[in-house]
């Protein structure tokens, strides 16, 4: 086979045998972009690496001297450390890459949860304030009068006092979550015996809403790593919310048990449910639903709007889960703690 020693005779040699192995290995990448990173980071190196042998096999015409053999086996050192580090490489670009696009999705979600709750503070904090503000007024300027009307007016200040301080307070423990400046102190806790906390405290609310609130709970102690008071207030706000959506007449159910090492806890209601549309946003910080009520001063309690995102972050902070799900009648809330290793 003849081969030209001009320049350009080379050069054209040299072309029309690596640039088919470019055009195979773009066509190649093309296929694999859906692929792993890892992969597509070997075919772009080998996609050179071929292109230079074959070159070289077309400008040397075909012959396969000892020059060539030299050039062979540097070239297949040279593929034998590039392939594998660019394996490497593409593991550690992949994490990255998908480190980087968690974070970015994360910084949208916490910047659009931020947003909702400028929203919803400018709002339902100023429906009290403006209660409160015209309240006094009156009193102030003596247009109550009536004792019976003074202690009416001062009783309603104080109730939207007091939903005030609980909303500072949630929006308080709310930041702490986001910002993971919250520090839980963990030791043994008995979930039954915070069910049965839970269950006292709420029962008087539950008796005033007209519902029958009960528990079921096994024999056995139940024992996870977790902060009492912490607890406490995730199953407190659970059971307060499905009050909140249980019409009169309607049951509330709370139980816990094991499952493999995790121990769960649940709040089941028969109320009317919860909208698909609302379950992926429901333990979002002041979601409240298409279906769910705005806080009045007939309210059963006070109520921040954040009662679930605090339950979610309370539960994440103790390295658990918590879901929501519909029943044929009513919702199900869910929490799963893991638990003590000498109580598997």
């Amino acid at each position: 086979m003849a081969v030209p020693t001009d320049l350009p005779g080379l050069i054209g040699y040299a072309l029309a045998a690596s640039l088919p192995v470019v055009v195979l290995g773009a066509l190649l990448m093309r296929c694999l972009r859906n692929r792993a990173m890892t992969t597509s980071m070997a075919v772009l190196v080998l996609i050179p690496t071929v292109a230079t042998l074959c070159g070289v096999v077309a400008v040397s015409g075909l012959m396969f001297t000892d020059e060539f053999e030299k050039f062979a086996v540097v070239l297949g050192v040279v593929t034998a450390v590039t392939v594998p580090a660019a394996i490497l490489l593409g593991r550690a670009q992949a994490r990255t890459t998908v480190w980087e696009r968690e974070m970015l999705e994360q910084e949208r979600a916490a910047e659009k949860s931020r947003r909702e709750l400028v929203a919803w503070v400018s709002h339902d904090l100023r429906t009290p304030l403006a209660g409160i503000r015209a309240m006094g007024e009156a009193l102030a300027d003596g247009v109550v009068a009536q004792t019976a009307d003074v202690e009416r007016y001062a009783n309603q200040i104080v109730r939207e006092t007091n939903r005030l301080s609980t909303m500072v307070d949630d929006l308080f423990e709310m930041s702490k979550i986001n910002s993971g400046a919250l520090r839980l102190t963990l030791e043994p806790v008995d979930l039954r015996e915070l069910i049965d906390e839970v269950l006292a405290a709420n029962q008087p609310t539950a008796r005033r809403a007209g519902v029958t609130l009960t528990a079921r709970q096994p024999e056995h102690r139940i024992l996870v790593a977790g902060s009492d008071h912490a607890l406490s207030r995730v199953l407190t706000n659970l059971v307060a919310n499905a009050i909140a959506h249980t019409p009169p007449g309607g049951r509330i159910d709370i139980s816990t048990g094991v499952d493999g090492g995790y121990a769960w806890a649940r709040v089941e209601d028969t109320g009317p449910g919860i909208a698909p549309t609302d379950l992926p946003r429901i333990f979002e910080v002041a979601y409240r639903g298409t279906s769910a009520r705005s806080p009045s001063a007939d309210d059963l309690g006070s109520s921040s709007g954040m009662g679930l995102a605090i339950a979610a972050g309370l539960v994440e902070a103790h390295h658990g889960d918590i879901s929501a799900e519909n029943r044929e009648h009513g919702a199900r809330f869910q929490v799963r703690l893991p638990l003590l290793a000498d109580a598997k």
